[in-house]
């Protein structure tokens, strides 16, 4: 028997997703930020890989190759298949559900499977864990199913117990783990199953008995990096293809007025260098892999210790491109030049405004000058920046906006991306939003003014300018 199958991500249907966002109107947030993201070709909307397949493969009834954003093992499936194996624990999984449907299916009606994991990851909607479910049931009634990760987590967090079960409800699982971390709570729950012992000493979970749902003990899990590596012989070679993503550290030592992430991961953690020495030798060993990605939300904090990872990686000479998250108040001259030295091929920054009054409402502890001065030493380095940008956070105006505009053009990033500010329930600026005046959440929101003395500012709802000093995106 195995005792978890564990499924990865899912890519639901983008036509449905699409069709659902446009429903809540298209001057909303949430549609004008989604169609930043694609272009309509045929009357359809196509993303940039879509249409990439479509000429890449003109006419043929077998594509070539297919190009996608998740060409790569999922991490959670490494890291959670690791964990389960080093408690004892049997395991499988399928990566891509959206790809993989038919292999699934084969293991659903062959295998003999105790529990089977879904995990949440990108998830911001239940759709994709629903067509997972209604599959799994479909073709298999006995395996108890499991959907844990951020998109549980944080609906945890942010609706009340009613609305919370009536989620539950409607996604229909048997169990649901509901921590930021939940690799032991998975462990201990299918420890449980295998026993037919009692539920109750397993923190962390919810599920229904009878006509209600209970949730036992609510505790904070916290699983050591180090103690928890992932075993990558564990795997076969060829589901890595090229590409390997990992982590060295979790969450992150910054409380940035727009982000939730520190208060979901909780204490900033990371690998001392010689831990990541023996992750980076592992990878090396499985032979092919040509490209890593850290999802670090900081890798090059501490500052030392990024400098003697890189100092690492050109002396062992493991041959990788890799790419990172990097924030510029935080590096030198020095560090850019061993990042090229060393690998380097992209860095993801989180410029989010060209204003400094913006950065340090955010606070940000990054202002313009530190952009302006990485920018170009890093592309002086061959490697490529992608700018990441919010606009309307509270104090947007015009002239903010024409600050990061004029930053765009003179730093001249090789690529960014402006997203409407996402009024989250869960961030450090929602404990401000008196002071801002800011009414409704999400992307239906109204920002009437910074306080007391607050200067009349400008409308931005659906690219129009009004004279009534608020700043609105509203559904």
């Amino acid at each position: 028997m195995t005792d978890c199958l564990i499924i990865g991500f899912n890519d639901a249907n983008f036509d449905d997703y699409v069709e659902m966002v446009k429903s809540m109107g298209t001057d909303g947030g949430a549609y004008r930020d989604l169609r930043l993201a694609f272009v309509n070709y045929e009357n359809k909307p196509v993303r940039s890989m879509d249409l990439l397949n479509r000429f890449y493969n003109p006419g043929e009834s077998v594509p070539r190759r297919t190009f996608h954003n998740a060409d790569f093992l999922w991490p959670v499936v490494t890291y959670l298949g690791s964990y389960l194996h080093s408690r004892g624990l049997t395991f499988d999984y399928v990566n891509l559900f959206h790809l993989e449907k038919e292999k699934l299916i084969e293991k659903l009606c062959a295998d003999d499977i105790l529990s089977i994991a879904i995990t949440t990851t990108l998830y911001v909607t239940p759709q994709p864990i629903l067509e997972i479910i209604s599959t799994i049931r479909r073709y298999n009634t006995t395996a108890k199913i499991i959907v844990g990760g951020p998109y549980l987590a944080n609906q945890h967090k942010m609706l009340d117990s009613l609305s919370l079960k009536r989620l539950f409800s409607y996604i229909g699982a048997d169990f649901y783990v509901i921590s930021s971390e939940g690799e032991a709570a998975l462990a201990n729950l299918i420890n449980a199953l295998k026993s037919q012992s009692s539920l109750d000493a397993v923190d962390n979970l919810a599920y229904k008995t009878g006509k209600k749902y209970v949730t036992t003990n609510l505790s904070t899990e916290s699983n050591d990096l180090a103690d928890n590596m992932v075993d990558y012989r564990l795997f076969s070679k060829a589901d890595f293809g090229e590409f390997v993503t990992l982590r060295t550290a979790k969450s992150c030592p910054f409380t940035c007025a727009f982000c939730g992430f520190p208060e979901r991961a909780g204490k900033y953690k990371y690998m001392s260098v010689d831990e990541v020495k023996r992750e980076l030798d592992a990878i090396r060993e499985i032979g092919g892999i040509t490209t890593l990605t850290f999802i670090d939300d900081t890798f090059n904090v501490p500052k030392g210790r990024f400098k003697e990872l890189l100092r690492l990686m050109i002396k062992e000479d493991y041959g990788f491109k890799w790419n990172c998250f990097y924030r510029c108040d935080f590096g030198d001259e020095e560090a850019i030049e061993l990042m090229g030295k060393a690998g380097c091929e992209g860095v993801f920054l989180g410029v989010e405004s060209g204003s400094d009054r913006l950065l340090q409402g955010m606070n940000k502890s990054a202002r313009r000058h530190d952009y302006m001065k990485a920018v170009p030493l890093l592309k002086d380095a061959g490697i490529s920046t992608y700018a990441s940008l919010i606009i309307g956070f509270p104090g947007e105006t015009l002239d903010t906006v024409q600050e990061t505009i004029d930053f765009l053009e003179e730093a001249k990033p090789d690529f960014f991306r402006a997203q409407l500010w996402y009024a989250d329930p869960i961030t450090p600026v929602w404990n401000d939003r008196h002071k801002y005046g800011i009414n409704g959440s999400a992307f239906s929101w109204s920002d009437a003014s910074e306080g007391p003395a607050a200067p009349a500012r400008t409308v931005f709802a659906g690219g129009s300018q009004a004279a009534d000093g608020v700043v609105s995106f509203t559904r």
